[in-house]
């Protein structure tokens, strides 16, 4: 258990990283996510540039991680954004600043690679996940997401003159 006083620290995470990674995801999602992270550990070694991916560690042991994409101009965007994809803290390193650190050495990181803000989704029932993202100064952004479940989805050609 991390106490408040623990020295923890932020480093890039790794493929080494990938087991408590999975670990760290699986109390929070409740099951294995693997294949989800091995792909984005194998996109970011193939395109560095793309990704961010930080982990705090304290006594020398992985407490949490935050991976991010950086999109660059996706919808007409001009500046590229960081995106968080994945973040987590162990369920007993809570409560410390852990998830704070992270969100700073995920933003130092995705500046240095030219976004000018990070977004995340977030389920509207995740209470936890809502409140943390609330103390770090995100706000709802200026667009709805839409959502067609695929057997609903209806396309139509459009006519011919």
């Amino acid at each position: 258990m991390v106490t408040p006083t623990a020295n923890h620290s932020t480093r890039p995470i790794t493929v080494a990283d990938l087991e408590q990674v999975i670990a760290i995801d699986r109390v929070h999602t409740g099951h294995s996510r693997r294949h989800f992270f091995e792909k984005r550990f194998a996109a970011a070694k193939a395109r560095p540039g793309d990704f961010v991916h930080v982990g705090v560690v304290a006594d020398n042991v992985l407490r949490g991680f935050a991976i991010a994409r950086i999109l660059r101009g996706e919808f007409g965007q001009k500046d590229a954004i960081a995106v968080v994809d994945a973040l987590g803290v162990e369920r007993e390193s809570r409560e410390h600043g852990l998830g704070h650190r992270l969100m700073e050495g995920l933003v130092e990181t995705a500046r240095k690679q030219g976004a000018h803000s990070v977004q995340s989704l977030v389920d509207w029932k995740n209470a936890d996940l809502l409140r943390f993202f609330n103390t770090t100064n995100f706000k709802l952004a200026p667009r709805l997401a839409l959502e067609c479940a695929m057997a609903e989805l209806r396309v139509e050609a459009d006519e011919e003159p």
